[in-house]
């Protein structure tokens, strides 16, 4: 990664290089493209989706019933979880969900969301606390070479390619988790009104896009599961870092390509894209009063460190990337904190607590991952203590008034 941050600058002197071939959806075609034989398994955030939203409204009728508790006051609780991007930081929130098991106060979720590093932990998170251990092991047992390999000649790899790494390593470990048997589970759970969502970002169209995970595992081919599968690549797949992934789709009866990359270049952490209303939702399906909780796993910190910057080029990049990174978490916090307010929805979220080094020997360091899981995991083994408001809002909305 810090190579591909001294090797930006030849990137963009070379951009007028030739590319790989490929073939694109014509632009005002976008939003009509289709998966073949999967209609309805997706859609652009922030426009109104009514496949989705239908979806969503059969959830209701597919609960058993005691799925979901009541509060005192009789109200019907439904939390949904959702997890954030953060790449080897994932160790802090896979280690703060088996915490969170153990204090005997996870709950099951009705929806569970998830970006980039979240992406690969939301399919087990979704499943319940049985999966705990597949996630721990994940989060600290892998290295970089495990992820991702490089290139013998860094340069003719820049000159003739779409990225420095290649993560057919990475491919392989989600191929390896996510089988047939695991797809079966989550296709059984989106059966008992369940629903998992992952987002990925569509480059051609800058649009970040909401899969339907559970629908997806419900059709239950092998292209089914090699899409689910593509989809969890794809929203982790860091561009530049690693190569886009792409996905075949159709319009009018002719194939074309899309090119997909990470789902925190879109939104670090997100609710349910803008596709519909969950209080709409809830209040026209269900007879009795509900209530929906919001918890925000976020994989990372998000207090500004002040230190001087090298005149570098890795340096600045990478006080350049955490910048961005914190500007866009916080926004998307306050986007979600004012989403559950209008619709009827508690709003907590948890974070890493200042001062803990997160820096390992490399990007993914087993050793160290496995001190932000043993963070995580005494951070919720008593009971997670939340936040319930925005970084900064006392602040932020105190100079507003």
């Amino acid at each position: 990664m810090l190579r591909l941050l001294t090797l930006l600058t030849t990137v963009l002197v070379l951009s007028g290089c030739a590319g790989l071939t490929r073939n694109p959806v014509p632009l005002a075609d976008g939003p009509r493209a289709t998966i073949p034989g999967m209609l309805d398994v997706r859609a652009w955030a922030t426009s109104p989706s009514e496949a989705m939203e239908r979806d969503f409204a059969l959830s209701f009728k597919q609960e058993k019933p005691g799925t979901f508790v009541r509060r005192a006051d009789g109200r019907i609780v439904y939390p949904q979880l959702a997890l954030s991007g953060g790449g080897p930081n994932g160790a802090f929130g896979a280690g703060f969900l088996q915490g969170w098991s153990e204090s005997g106060q996870r709950p099951v979720f009705k929806i569970v969301t998830g970006v980039s590093t979240g992406a690969m932990i939301a399919p087990f998170a979704f499943l319940g606390s049985a999966y705990d251990d597949r996630i721990k092991h994940f989060y600290t047992t892998t290295a970089t070479q495990d992820i991702f390999s490089m290139p013998r000649s860094m340069l003719l790899q820049v000159l003739r390619g779409e990225a420095v790494a290649d993560s057919a390593p990475l491919a392989a470990l989600i191929a390896n988790d996510l089988d047939m048997a695991l797809l079966e589970r989550i296709a059984a759970a989106h059966a008992e009104g369940r629903r998992l969502y992952i987002g990925t970002v569509d480059l051609d169209a800058q649009r970040f896009v909401v899969w339907n995970m559970g629908l997806i595992a419900q059709v239950g081919t092998p292209q089914a599961l090699q899409l689910f599968r593509d989809v969890v690549l794809a929203s982790a797949s860091v561009p530049l870092a690693v190569q886009p992934v792409f996905f075949e789709v159709d319009v009018d009866g002719r194939r074309y390509d899309e090119m997909h990359v990470d789902g925190a270049v879109g939104l670090r952490v997100f609710y349910n894209g803008g596709l519909f209303r969950t209080s709409v939702v809830r209040k026209r399906e269900v007879a009795e009063q509900t209530y929906e909780d919001v918890y925000i796993i976020h994989n990372g910190q998000l207090s500004a460190q002040a230190e001087h910057t090298d005149r570098t080029l890795r340096a600045i990049g990478l006080r350049t990337l955490r910048a961005l990174s914190l500007g866009a978490t916080s926004g998307d916090l306050f986007r979600i904190y004012l989403q559950t307010g209008a619709e009827d929805a508690g709003f907590h979220w948890v974070t890493m607590p200042d001062g803990v080094e997160v820096r390992g020997d490399e990007l993914f360091d087993p050793a160290k991952m496995r001190q932000l899981f043993s963070l995580g995991y005494e951070m919720a083994r008593k009971g997670p203590r939340w936040e319930t408001q925005p970084p900064a809002f006392e602040r932020v909305m105190g100079n507003v008034r």
